[in-house]
């Protein structure tokens, strides 16, 4: 019985046991789910990182609620783990994840600040806040756990401390800066060294200055790498092309980077290759086909060359294929058609030939397709107008020779926003006519534009739903005739283009009522006049108008717009005086009234604008008189001045020295009456100096023996004057800018000013006038001509070794030709004619192979010429009137004709005839005909700089609008 009530007591006592157990479970299992898990001192220091910053309340609503300050949810007396942006440790409760990416902080990021107190953060996101451009602090090293850092956009400045490589456990890093932060040398190499266990590294927009290591390659973990615009230079290392697991890799915007694409490996993993705007060269590899998985293939504006290779049809995962702005050539392989998921589809400004691939429509989601600027021929495929998603066409600029398929093109593309087809020669209107019509159900469209294509405006609706959504119409060289009326109530018209047509009559006065009006050109056209009232709508955008070479007669016509920036008003008839209203158009930059017939002064009021907006001014050839008057002082943005062929006097106003941006200033062709105007020479950036065929008189050089300035001088002509005296020895020594070696890698430029308005130049022989639109800045010229100069020739002329242009003749120089000629290796005319010179043409010349016109006729020469091929290819008249010259050489040139000189008192009347004759810049033979002379200069341009550079750029009509896609 006791042995019973033994058991029953112990069963008992082990029930209780047992339940005592569960019951002590259950309590420690609620109360360490209720507990505050985050720790005290790591709250305060939350809370004291909050106090280091304001918030700044953005001006603009975030669309997907993203952006928002998460501090305001902390709050003291609750658990911070639960606070926004706020991740802990599950067991540990301590914080190891802080994100307050967009969350509107604004503030100093302090080297004391309280998160660097924060040790066991694993994950730290303060990305698009504003931190003031603190300078970056080096405590980040602090956080020895750090595995993902993400401060891009944050408004941190100053160079990155090369202590943040310290932490070795980092597996994303973004630092993207927009331009604010730098590194010193080393930082890469270390980089590469440390942080073995990257993954993503974004560093765009940090300046690095530097080549990338070929360390890089040893990380073998990194799938993202953006060194977008980075200011990277020298040779990219390919090898890291090659890293197995990289996915990402963008390098665009680093110009001065070469690199070549590698021999790719099958099964690589690489999604997105983007290169754009390098100086990556060479052929694409056939080897690209192994890039299976590419989605994104960027590797326009470079120096590709070759064809496209037929792999490129394996990449069927590939978007974006853009290689626009390379030198590709060839025809397009039909493999490309096997990329049926491409969205865009960029081939532009390549020299691609033949067709366009048949049944383009495969690419039925392609949205934006360019193909401009190459050679294309053929027609326009109707296939490529049978793709409903296609939102950008960019046909521009090829050889296409039917639009036929251009009448359906309303039929299957619904969603059609952007339409470019021009024909490379706009001026030669091919293929049938279109009618305007076609394009009404196209409700989607806003940019339309069409050159070369024969379009009839006359039946079109003037309906307010036809064509509702457009902004910008380019109708250039359509063969239109008369002003079409549809635009009259296009009232969301930005950008209209009707240049280079056949347009007769007036200019409706509703054009300048169109309220969102900004750009208007209607340059090349026959339109002689201004119907009804020229007064713009009260809330008018006009900015940039263009009625150049027109028939416009009268009166000046300027709108009357606060915004107007620039005016082209050159080569019509218009009368009368420039209108005082000019002068209050206070934002105008541009000012173009050449070639007309006004009259009058210069208005004095044009110092209001020249102190404020104005920076080109071209009054060329009118009948302006009159003094030039001080009406530049303060005139900081001024670039270009020209008031040649008029008929101005007076002396040139001392206030020009003000001018600090001075770029070209022409002055030829007037009857100015002063001394060279060497106070100018204070002038740091002019780079065009014309005062020719006026009366400046004096010498060529201080007295006081001050250098002769002009640092950046290119082209002066002094021509025709009355400078006389004798040029010192040292004379040529600190011509800077015609001295200094040039980059022969760099594509040739032109002479712009900040408006990006090209200056021209009016070059002129025997009467004859040529106009260059634009002017290479490597072009380099002298000419002393035409005036009473003597003296040897200064041996320090050899100093130039970038000068092309030289002209001496017609002055007295005596002494021999400067053997230190044979130094201007870019020298290409050569004119000594008309002088004193004595002496033996020196042997050394016979070694400029780049010399093409050469005159020395009529001075005192003896001995032979030169056996150089340059000479030998001269005409007779470049050596006449030297009877000391002799032996086979000129035998062979001149076929034994002798040739006497000519008598004193003709070559006094022959210079007075020169003096009535204009200027030639490529000094040819005095005795070659006008058209060998433009022959000349053209030839220069395009043999020099290669033909389908120089006709894309110099064979089309100035670009008055950015093409933007």
């Amino acid at each position: 019985m006791k042995a019973f009530l033994s058991n029953q007591k112990m069963s008992l006592l082990l029930r209780s046991f047992c339940f005592l157990f569960l019951v002590s479970s259950f309590l420690n299992t609620f109360v360490s789910s209720t507990q505050h898990l985050c720790h005290s001192d790591q709250q305060d220091a939350l809370l004291e990182f909050k106090s280091e910053f304001s918030i700044q309340k953005p001006d603009w609503v975030d669309p997907d609620g993203s952006s928002y300050p998460k501090t305001e949810s902390w709050v003291n007396r609750s658990d911070c783990c639960s606070w926004d942006g706020i991740t802990c440790d599950a067991t540990s409760g301590k914080v190891i994840g802080l994100d307050l990416s967009s969350s509107h902080l604004k503030g100093q990021l302090k080297s004391n600040s309280s998160l660097f107190r924060l040790r066991d953060l694993r994950d730290l996101n303060l990305a698009r806040n504003n931190f003031n451009d603190s300078q970056f602090p080096a405590e980040f090293d602090k956080l020895m756990e750090l595995k993902r850092l993400n401060l891009s956009g944050s408004s941190l400045s100053g160079q990155i401390p090369i202590n943040l490589l310290q932490l070795t456990k980092l597996v994303s890093l973004d630092l993207s800066s927009y331009d604010s932060l730098s590194i010193d040398e080393s930082f890469l190499h270390l980089l590469a060294q440390n942080l073995r266990n990257l993954r993503e590294l974004d560093m765009s927009y940090v300046n690095i200055s530097s080549e990338i290591p070929h360390e890089f390659s040893n990380l073998r973990s990194l799938r993202l790498l953006d060194l977008t615009n980075c200011n990277l230079s020298g040779e990219f290392p390919s090898s890291v092309l090659l890293i197995p697991s990289l996915e990402s890799i963008r390098l665009s915007y680093n110009s001065n980077m070469r690199g070549n694409l590698p021999v790719f490996r099958e099964n690589n993993s690489l999604v997105e290759l983007t290169v754009m705007f390098t100086a990556f060269s060479g052929k694409i590899p056939f080897s690209l086909g192994n890039l299976s998985h590419l989605s994104i293939l960027d590797l326009s504006r470079n120096n590709f060359v070759g064809e496209i290779p037929s792999s490129i049809g394996n990449l069927k995962q590939l978007t974006v294929f853009d290689v626009s702005d390379n030198k590709l050539n060839g025809n397009l392989p039909v493999s490309i058609l096997n990329l049926t998921q491409l969205r865009r589809l960029w081939l532009s400004s390549n020299q691609f030939t033949g067709f366009l691939p048949p049944n383009i429509s495969q690419f039925s989601k392609l949205e934006s397709i360019d193909a401009g600027d190459n050679s294309f021929t053929g027609a326009i495929l109707s296939s490529l107008l049978k793709i409903p998603s296609l939102t950008k066409i960019y046909l521009s600029y090829n050889d296409f020779n039917d639009f036929i398929g251009i009448g359906n093109i309303s039929l299957f593309l619904p969603n059609l926003q952007v339409f470019f087809i021009h024909n490379k020669n706009y001026n030669k209107v091919i293929g049938p006519g279109v009618d305007f019509n076609v394009f009404s159900p196209l409700k989607q469209l806003y940019w339309l534009s069409l050159s070369g294509i024969p379009l009839s405006t006359t039946n079109i609706t003037s309906d307010l739903d036809f064509l509702p959504k457009l902004a910008r119409l380019f109708l250039r060289g359509c063969n239109i005739t008369e002003f079409p009326e549809f635009i009259r109530n296009r009232r969301k018209l930005q950008w209209l283009d009707l240049s280079n047509n056949k347009i007769k009559g007036q200019v409706p006065d509703w054009l300048w009522r169109l309220p969102k009006l900004s750009e208007v050109n209607l340059s090349n056209n026959s339109l002689s006049g201004f119907n009804g009232s020229s007064k713009v709508s009260p809330e008018s955008q006009i900015s940039n108008v263009d009625l150049s070479s027109n028939a416009f007669q009268g009166p000046l016509f300027i709108p009357s717009s606060k915004d107007l920036n620039y005016f082209w008003g050159s080569k019509n008839n218009f009368t009368g005086e420039i209108p005082r209203s000019v002068c209050g158009l206070s934002s105008l930059a541009v000012l173009d009234l050449s070639n007309n017939n006004l009259n009058g002064s210069i208005p004095r009021c044009l110092e209001t604008l020249v102190m404020s907006s104005l920076s080109d001014l071209n009054l060329r050839n009118n009948k302006l008189s009159g003094i030039l008057p001080e009406i530049f002082q303060n005139a900081k943005s001024l670039t270009t001045l020209d008031f040649s062929h008029n008929r101005l006097e007076g002396k040139m106003p001392a206030s020009l020295v003000d001018c600090s941006a001075l770029e070209v200033l022409n002055v030829g062709s007037n009857t100015f009456n002063d001394i060279f105007p060497f106070h100018l020479n204070s002038l740091q950036k002019l780079q065009v100096l014309v005062i020719r065929s006026n009366k400046f008189h004096g010498t060529l050089h201080n007295s006081d023996g001050v250098w002769f300035g002009f640092p950046q001088l290119k082209i002066i002509d002094v021509s025709h004057n009355d400078f006389f005296g004798t040029l010192p020895s040292h004379y040529f020594l600190n011509w800077t800018a015609m001295s200094s070696k040039s980059d022969d890698n760099i594509e040739p430029e032109y002479i712009t000013g900040p408006s990006g308005n090209y200056f021209s130049l009016v070059l002129m022989s025997k009467g004859v006038s040529m106009e260059m639109e634009r002017i290479l800045t490597i072009f380099t010229a002298i000419d002393f001509s035409g005036n009473q100069l003597n003296g040897p020739i200064p041996d320090s002329i050899g100093l130039l070794k970038e000068l092309r242009i030289l002209n001496m003749s017609s002055n007295a120089f005596t002494g021999h030709i400067p053997s230190t000629l044979a130094n201007l290796t870019n020298l290409e005319s050569l004119d000594l004619s008309q002088n004193k010179i004595s002496g033996e043409i020196p042997s050394e010349l016979g070694t400029l192979s780049s010399l093409e016109v050469i005159n020395v006729s009529h001075n005192q020469l003896v001995g032979s010429i030169p056996q150089g091929t340059q000479f030998q290819r001269q005409n007779c008249s470049s050596y006449e009137g030297n009877p000391g010259l002799n032996g086979p050489s000129l035998k062979d040139v001149c076929r034994d004709i002798k040739t006497p000189t000519p008598p004193q008192s003709e070559l006094m009347e022959s210079k007075e005839e020169e003096e009535e004759e204009s200027f030639s810049w490529m000094a040819a033979d005095l005795g070659f005909a006008p058209g060998v002379v433009f022959g000349l200069v053209m030839g220069y341009i395009a043999v020099s700089y290669k033909h389908e550079w120089f006709m894309k750029r110099f064979g089309r009509n100035k670009q008055q609008s950015i093409r933007t896609r």
